[in-house]
């Protein structure tokens, strides 16, 4: 059954796809990717509200799961950040 399973790239345009269906928000980038016991897991990166500049635009990751042939079984959103903020990585949380 290993044959059945979908190739990496299928996976990632799939659930881009998917979750911009099931969101109405494009889908960016994905900025993780994983192969998990039941499917797949990845965080994509989806512009939630385009402002004037760009880089003011509202960005969200959104974990995604999928099952072993690559259709979606949920996602979640993680984080909201501005298009031109970097990350600010800070022990202990905040």
């Amino acid at each position: 059954m290993a044959d059945d399973r979908p190739s990496p790239m299928e996976v990632l345009r799939n659930a881009r796809g998917q979750l911009e269906e099931l969101t109405g928000m494009a889908a960016e980038s994905v900025s993780s990717f994983e192969q998990t016991e039941d499917g797949w897991s990845l965080e994509v990166e989806v512009l939630e509200l385009e402002r004037v500049p760009d880089t003011m635009s509202l960005m969200a990751s959104y974990q995604v799961e999928l099952d072993g042939a690559g259709q979606l079984t949920g996602y979640r959103r993680v984080r909201r950040y501005e298009r031109g903020r970097a990350d600010a990585h800070r022990p202990g949380g905040r």
